[in-house]
């Protein structure tokens, strides 16, 4: 007879303190048990566990048929010492003959594997487990076989993980409230991967909560859960208490690394702070760290992003002084920043600088090369672009037929731009509202309103709102030329979808111009 053993501990956990008589008992783990086998079971284990030590997997499909699982759990613990043959045989199974396994053999499996720390192995197998049982119901049969197998408690902890990972936060948080009630603590490594779904899911607030839950916990922080909390503050807009914790690292025997500068450096970017990023990014070197490539692109995408080219300029000639070498991320910034500025001239030189260095040039690169010439009206050297995209297999998206149309339309040809808006179409990609209101307004400001208004049934059909602007701009060229009940047909139909900007005065559509006078009261 198999008996309890002690509780034990993750031992990545600090120890709890001395339990006071407030503190909530632990729940016992049910006392239960396997019994020894006798007769034919007792010769079966024997001579099926000689099989498998000898990986003689012919001799033992025969037994197949009469290996029920309580069988199957004495060679699972007959196997205990050697997770690789127990994997091994649970993998053989389920090809020959799957009907054998059940929650609790596989149960007896995870327990030999979390013993030998396979944690990989086992979140595979608990989540095909998952897809037929639920949480709470494999929780308890891990917790019953728990104390048989003379386990890890780590397989509670690779559980949490793996509802962590697959951002199932309703399981997880059911397993670890059994977790508690149980005497299981978490392992840091588990709850970092619940902090980091939560985070890029945006659940900043809930992170913090966790972590609080963590210091409450005594589980010990590591710098990877301090760069998250960080991360948290900096998400909900608190970026001093983003950088309290970041100076408290140290008195917590953790040292920052690169993460640690370049999420705050970040953050004060995203404010327009750049004098406090400057001041962290100089105390990198007190530190010991070294500003790497992803540091210099966040300093110039901030400056970019604010249009100070002259600024982002500096920080990039400083990146090549300090020898980190830009990547087409970098490039890729600066190109957007000068086409922003409508400097079509430093684009082309940026891309030149970019091609010398032996910098791969992507589809966001060719976009932004593409927007700067057509913002300028150069549409046959942004052509002679599209023809590079081409030559390496690289496939227009939305936003370089965005661009095309956008150069079209600042020479006026809204015919040429409404044929792009076609091929763009056709060819899958999906119109943006940027899109629909330069062609809207290109239509109008060549007194075209038909297009313009079949380009705003286009936009009412994928249920998007054009601004008041162009709605303006629309609607003043239709009662000009004496249309007023298609303006007033059209603003009917959006009120209806609910699709009428905010703030669009209707009542103007009432206006009659004097030259509309007769036509509107005939």
């Amino acid at each position: 007879m198999r008996h309890i053993k002690a509780r034990r501990f993750c031992t990545l956990i600090i120890e709890a303190t001395p339990r006071t008589p407030t503190t909530k008992p632990f729940l016992p783990i049910t006392h239960r048990t396997l019994p020894e086998p006798h007769g034919q079971d007792l010769d079966f284990i024997t001579v099926a566990h000689s099989h498998v030590i000898n990986s003689n997997w012919e001799k033992l499909r025969p037994l197949c048929p009469v290996l029920t699982p309580f069988r199957l759990k004495h060679l699972f613990l007959k196997l205990q010492n050697d997770h690789v043959l127990s994997l091994k045989l649970s993998q053989w199974l389920l090809q020959h003959h799957p009907s054998t396994h059940t929650l609790e053999t596989l149960s007896f499996l995870l327990h030999t594997l979390a013993t030998y720390r396979q944690f990989k192995t086992i979140q595979t197998i608990l989540t095909k487990i998952l897809s037929s049982h639920s949480p709470h119901t494999l929780f308890h049969s891990l917790l019953h076989s728990y104390p048989i197998c003379n386990a890890s408690p780590l397989v509670f902890d690779a559980l949490f993980k793996t509802f962590a990972h697959a951002s199932k936060f309703r399981n997880a948080t059911l397993t670890y409230t059994l977790m508690k009630q149980y005497g299981f603590s978490l392992t840091v490594e588990s709850c970092n991967a619940f902090l980091s779904s939560l985070l890029r899911l945006g659940r900043a607030d809930i992170a913090l909560s966790f972590y609080r839950e963590m210091c409450r916990t005594y589980v010990l922080p590591n710098v990877y859960t301090l760069n998250m909390v960080i991360r948290a503050h900096c998400m909900l807009g608190e970026v001093q208490k983003g950088f309290e914790i970041f100076q408290k690292m140290g008195d917590m025997g953790l040292s920052p690394n690169v993460v640690s500068f370049n999420t705050l450096i970040s953050a004060y970017c995203r404010k327009g702070l750049f004098g406090l990023a400057f001041k962290v990014k100089s105390l990198m070197g007190d530190h010991g760290v070294q500003a790497n490539v992803v540091t210099f692109n966040t300093l110039i995408n901030g400056f970019c992003k604010e249009r100070k080219l002259h600024e982002a300029n500096r920080v990039f000639n400083e990146m090549k002084v300090a020898n980190v070498a830009p990547n087409v991320v970098t490039y890729n910034i600066l190109l957007h920043g000068y086409c922003q500025v409508g400097d079509s001239e430093m684009s082309g030189r940026v891309y030149e600088e970019m091609v010398r260095n032996g910098v791969k040039a992507d589809i966001l690169t060719y976009n932004a090369l593409i927007l700067g010439l057509c913002k300028d009206g150069k549409t046959k050297k942004a052509a002679g672009f599209v023809k590079e995209l081409d030559k390496e297999n690289m496939v227009p998206n939305a936003s370089t037929f965005s661009a095309l149309i956008t150069g079209q339309c600042v020479r006026n040809n809204s015919e040429r731009a409404f044929l792009i808006y076609r091929s763009m179409v056709r060819s899958g990609c999906n119109p943006n509202e940027h899109t629909f209101q330069i062609l809207i307004s290109a239509f109008c400001k060549n007194e075209d309103f038909d297009g313009a208004v079949q380009v705003l049934r286009d936009m009412l059909g994928r249920l998007m709102k054009p601004d008041s602007n162009t709605l303006s701009e629309l609607y003043h060229g239709l009662n000009k030329c004496g249309k007023n009940q298609l303006a007033l047909a059209l603003c009917s139909e959006m009120e209806a979808r609910r699709l009428l900007p905010d703030g669009f005065d209707k009542e103007k559509l009432f206006i009659v111009h004097p030259e509309n006078e007769n036509e509107t009261s005939s």
